[in-house]
């Protein structure tokens, strides 16, 4: 039998102050002034309580380039960082392209514990943009895979594209989308722009990130498809959305922290650690995924976090790898972006990081309320501390965080999975449940 657990004085999505039970992995009572004989207390005063976060984009990079990370290092990062539910993109080796893959990383996401690690299934094999992949195979598994993506790759061919669109709709599937004209970005390094002109930097043009999606919409519209655009970086892709969206097109976006938050600025000191894919944008651009998150035009924030070890950013810029690691930070960094600001409150902080990327990956039993008789996954958040964010944050296998030495808000005091402790009294747990 699982240990019983006591919340008082939580505050639900920001909401009023009260009581949760936890038992058997189950949220068995809400209410004020609960009481259970034998049961685990946990002060909350002051805490908000939010469904577990669920990251629809997460590079776990196991099989294959363990160095960077593992499941197991990942899933740590991610319930250091409040998250019950990962999403493993399938750029590894070999690619997640088949149901064994795909079940292999399942398997190793159990065994960790720490989080629901659900596989993403490649769209072409080897994620070449050649060759649908058994991407019914991949649905009917073990994993059930209902996300397809050659994140890293964008599937650049129009009637592959088509053909992916019109063969997920028989389960349900939706196609993620890396929108990236790969010719329009031949050897660029930063965003296209006055600053990539300064520094004698190729620069990545917001066009060929909004070509892609302009195109992509209509393809689902034509097919009456799910299509799902990852990343999503620029004022113009935010407006090509909102149009599709206003027409009727079954598309749904996302945003992630460091584009909520960072600007093209940074680049000038050719800090590796800023370099990334989709790169920096304006300041323009960072306004607008904002208001694009907070009118509902983007659905969901989702991390993109990309592990690199050591020589991969410690290096000159040109030859530094894209990516940033973001899993324990973007909760504070959405705070800080969208919450401090005004543009939203905690319940939609529930919604884009947990409720919204639940139902867009199918998954019926993440992201639910905070009521009785939902599974016992949630974070206890506290928004009220503001600290330096160092290196001890970091509890994946990678260093490569554009926010070390940034001071940030808040921090995650307790995460529970299925009614487990990871992280208890802001400390991740060694062992899921295992206390001192």
């Amino acid at each position: 039998m699982s240990e019983s657990f006591l919340i008082r004085g939580a505050r639900l999505a920001g909401g009023d102050a009260t009581d949760m039970l936890v038992i058997d992995g189950t949220i068995a009572e809400v209410g004020p002034g609960l009481s259970a004989r034998g049961a685990t207390v946990v002060d909350a005063d002051g805490l908000i309580a939010l469904p577990g976060l669920v990251d629809l984009h997460t590079h776990l990079r196991e099989p294959g380039f363990e160095a960077s990370e593992t499941i197991l290092t990942g899933s740590r990062a991610a319930a250091a960082g409040g998250f019950t539910t990962v999403f493993a993109m399938p750029n590894t080796s070999p690619v997640a392209d088949t149901a064994g893959v795909v079940e292999q990383e399942l398997a190793l996401g159990e065994a960790a514990g720490y989080v629901h690690v659900q596989p993403i299934g490649a769209v072409t094999i080897g994620q070449k943009g050649e060759r649908l992949a058994e991407l019914g195979a991949m649905a009917a598994s073990r994993a059930r895979v209902r996300v397809f993506s050659d994140d890293g790759f964008c599937v650049f061919d129009p009637l592959i594209m088509r053909r992916a669109l019109e063969y997920v709709k028989s389960f349900d599937g939706v196609v993620a989308q890396h929108a990236q004209d790969p010719r329009l970005t031949e050897g660029a390094q930063m965003n296209e722009g006055t600053v990539s002109a300064e520094l004698g930097l190729t620069g990545w043009p917001a066009v060929a990130e909004e070509s892609i999606i302009a195109r992509d919409v209509l393809l689902a519209e034509h097919v009456g498809s799910r299509l799902h655009v990852c990343h999503l970086s620029t004022a113009g892709s935010v407006d090509i959305i909102r149009w599709a969206k206003k027409r009727g097109v079954n598309v749904t976006a996302e945003v992630t922290p460091h584009h909520l938050l960072l600007s093209e600025e940074l680049v000038r000191g050719y800090d590796a650690r800023f370099k990334v894919n989709p790169p920096l944008r304006r300041d323009e651009d960072v306004r607008a995924v904002r208001e694009g998150l907070a009118d509902g035009t983007i659905d969901i924030v989702a991390t993109d976090h990309a592990p690199h070890p050591a020589e991969a950013k410690t290096c000159e810029w040109a030859a530094a790898a894209n990516g940033m690691v973001g899993l324990e930070s973007a909760l504070r960094v959405v705070q800080q972006a969208v919450v401090d600001t005004g543009l939203l409150d905690w319940d939609d902080v529930a919604r884009v990081l947990s409720t919204a990327p639940a139902r867009i990956g199918r998954l019926a039993d993440a992201g639910t309320p905070l009521e009785a008789g939902r599974p016992a996954s949630f974070t206890l958040y506290d928004p009220r501390p503001v600290r330096t964010f160092t290196d001890a944050d970091l509890r994946g296998r990678s260093v490569n965080s554009p926010y070390v030495d940034r001071e940030l808000p808040g921090e995650v005091r307790w995460t529970f999975f299925r009614g487990t402790p990871t992280v208890a009294d802001g400390d991740l747990l060694e062992r899921p449940g295992a206390r001192a």
